[in-house]
């Protein structure tokens, strides 16, 4: 964040090649190895954190952020006037929701330029105590840290003459903080680099003066991070030692270079590994724009190239288990763990030293006599995802599968192609395997993410697809498989459950699982009872799917045996349906008082309603909206929407527009719409709205600000 003084950009010479000469040997790859008998601890999934990667209610999608897992956040200080969005208090209920468990607050972020006013302590001091007040009045206070400086080093305290000012003024706000709130938690000092001696005077000066963080904060931006990490946390950590400080939680509240590895899959991995290897938190810098979970996601709801790695890391479960890169600081890394409860073991690795590398890599997985349960053999499936920037990336691709005979405990997989900026996933499960993993429409259970009872099993039941299934859904309500699915486009899709449901106990002739697409439940499935837990049958239904990442979970949902199912896969595939759509600018709507109709080119009709809100009297509102039956109903929205405030080095300060939506008179329900930076480029966001049989009335209002520029509405069932 906030830079007086840009970064230099990592200067990469090509890689020059000359043929060899006869007789010359080809160099070994490079070799990672993993070792399943060394556990290094529950995973922390702490790099799973974002500074301005949330701006506004729903901006991004939960579908984006839910299975990331995501732990902390550094957000602007409420009201804060530095960016236009990203309020701490705003965003929180949308992270709690998804599972996050921090929030930093930015308390300079209240002033609007950068660098910060200076206008005096006592000013600050002021500043201070309403922030402190409104966070004292949140439902949420504690899931807060305040972060009384940030970058003090680049602004009121810019100089080595200086020091000792910021040691001062940091006694005097720390203590004003603990008056207002005595068990606030104080994060700090927030260097924009690790400065081993600031460090070091730092802590010395806030043990004597009894003003120590809670929780200690530093920047990892700059180049020389892969070569010197380690070294920036074992000095850190001897400080403490030294002092005689109990060890803090350590949250690296921005890292990454702009341009260089925000949004790159195999240049993150080396943050993600790093980060995982010291168990600490660490935030992805905000160099772009607000709500995108700093480039992994874009139009709020497609995932770029490097979100797929962030997804896999957060599906990781178990422990980490040791590994060893060809160099500990050099580019190729990653991170394993091993879910004795799942049988499964994974890795996320990937990197290079040149953006234009292609290599091959040795993986050693050793100490599989500590997993008894593999057998003599295991199967190996690799995934890659390739760096696609800001642009929305397809689902990840498999790169080879095979099966490895385990000799002196261990496996060697080769892998050949590896690109520099791709990163990888390889999961190794016990030899059981009937088919491969399938295409890129097949989701299977045993990769999915499982909760309550439901349980992976190697046993001896036949005739499912891939390595293995889900069980554990008979007598019980507490059993999910959850599903993360990447739609084309938005539309119908029929999802296939693959499913057996042979005898057990009381269970009725025909099963049932509840259906949850994004968080919503859809509808209970009908599974007729299969002859044996050797044969499977499929259930289709056609459901509208969100352009990008949806969620779709298969729940228990009954005390009793009628969801007793086992689970292979379910199968995602194009289909068609009813989708009827309205134009903004049609004559039988309704538009009031300034709400007008403009041409815009790249519009579906050629024309657009804007100007919309900005008052309650100007209003669009979609007249004669027909539907066969009552119900839920998916209403897709093509807007366009612009609007940035003020100047920022390198933010762009954009805004989210927001439309009030009221149904047939009924209340409004408030939607935000992620910028398009752009009035001639178009999104689609997807709004639920419960329709009565017949013609529907369908308004959009903005009491306070203006709503985006409309193009038309599309109404699809739910399900068709």
């Amino acid at each position: 964040m906030k830079k007086s003084i840009w970064l230099s950009s990592l200067l990469s010479a090509a890689l020059l090649v000359g043929l060899l000469p006869a007789g010359t040997s080809h160099a070994a790859n490079p070799q990672l190895m993993v070792d399943l008998s060394a556990n290094t601890g529950a995973i922390k999934h702490g790099a799973t954190g974002f500074l301005y990667g949330l701006s506004d209610p729903g901006v991004p999608s939960d579908n984006m952020l839910i299975p990331l897992q995501p732990q902390t956040i550094s957000q602007k200080a409420p009201d804060g006037l530095q960016h236009p969005n990203g309020d701490a208090l705003v965003v929180a209920p949308q992270f709690i929701q998804a599972g996050g468990r921090q929030i930093l607050i930015e308390m300079q972020d209240i002033y609007q330029n950068w660098p910060y006013e200076n206008n005096g302590l006592a000013d600050y001091l002021t500043k201070v105590d309403t922030i402190v007040g409104k966070v004292l009045a949140d439902p949420n206070r504690d899931v807060y840290a305040f972060i009384p400086f940030n970058e003090p080093n680049w602004i009121w305290y810019n100089s080595s003459d200086k020091l000792q000012n910021f040691f001062n003024d940091w006694k005097t706000v720390v203590q004003r903080i603990r008056t207002l709130y005595p068990a606030a938690k104080i994060a700090g000092p927030a260097y924009a680099y690790y400065n081993a001696s600031a460090y070091s005077q730092f802590m010395t000066f806030a043990k004597n003066n009894n003003v120590l963080p809670d929780i200690m904060v530093w920047h990892e931006l700059d180049n020389s991070f892969v070569a010197d990490w380690y070294t920036h946390y074992n000095h850190y950590r001897n400080i403490e030692t030294s002092l005689g400080i109990a060890p803090r939680p350590i949250v690296i509240n921005e890292y990454g270079r702009a341009s260089i590895d925000i949004g790159v899959p195999g240049n993150l991995i080396q943050f993600i590994s790093r980060f995982e290897n010291s168990k600490v938190d660490g935030n992805l810098a905000y160099w772009t724009t607000a709500g995108s979970l700093n480039d992994l996601v874009t139009q709020n709801n497609r995932p770029t190239g490097a979100w797929w790695l962030y997804k896999w890391y957060g599906e990781m479960t178990g422990n980490t288990v040791q590994i060893t890169p060809p160099s500990q600081n050099g580019y190729l890394q990653g991170v394993a763990t091993l879910d004795n409860s799942k049988k499964q073991a994974r890795l996320i690795f990937g990197g290079s030293q040149n953006s234009t590398d292609v290599f091959s890599t040795d993986v050693v997985v050793k100490g599989f006599s500590s997993a008894s349960y593999f057998g003599n053999a295991a199967h190996v499936t690799i995934w890659g995802v390739d760096n696609t920037g800001s642009n929305p990336s397809d689902v990840p691709y498999v790169v080879q599968e095979g099966d490895y005979a385990i000799s002196n405990g261990q496996i060697s997989v080769t892998v050949n192609g590896m690109k520099a900026l791709s990163a990888y996933h390889m999961i190794v499960t016990p030899d059981k395997d009937l088919s491969t993993v399938g295409s890129s429409t097949r989701y299977q259970a045993e990769y999915a993410k499982i909760t309550g009872t439901a349980a992976i099993t190697y046993g001896s039941t036949g005739g499912y697809s891939g390595t293995s299934f889900v069980e554990g859904y008979g007598g019980t309500n507490n059993a999910s498989t959850n599903f993360v699915v990447n739609a084309a486009a938005n539309g119908y899709y029929d999802v296939t459950v693959r499913y057996a449901a042979g005898p057990f106990n009381s269970a009725p002739s025909t099963r049932a699982l509840r259906m949850d697409v994004n968080g919503s439940t859809l509808t209970d499935l009908s599974l007729p009872a299969t002859t044996s837990w050797d044969t499977w049958n499929n259930s289709t239904i056609r459901v509208f799917l969100t352009a990008g990442i949806n969620r779709i979970d298969l729940k228990a949902f009954t005390n009793d045996e009628s969801d007793a199912v086992n689970i292979d896969y379910i199968d995602v595939i194009p289909a068609a349906g009813t989708i009827t759509t309205y134009q903004a600018e049609a004559s039988g709507n309704t538009r009031g008082g300034a709400a007008s109709i403009s041409s815009s080119a790249n519009a579906a009709g050629g024309s657009v309603v804007g100007w919309i809100g900005g008052g309650a009297a100007n209003y669009l509102q979609f007249n004669s909206v027909t539907v066969p039956t009552s119900g839920l109903y998916r209403m897709v929205v093509t807007y366009a929407n612009a609007e940035v405030i003020g100047t920022h080095a390198y933010n762009n300060n954009i805004v989210n527009r927001y439309a009030d939506i009221s149904v047939n008179g009924g209340s409004a329900k408030r939607q935000y719409f992620r910028n398009t930076l752009s009035w001639s480029t178009f999104y689609t966001a997807v709004v639920d709205v419960q329709l009565n049989a017949g013609s529907n009335t369908i308004r959009f209002s903005n009491s306070n600000a203006y709503a985006p520029d409309i193009d038309q509405i599309s109404i699809a069932a739910a399900r068709n």
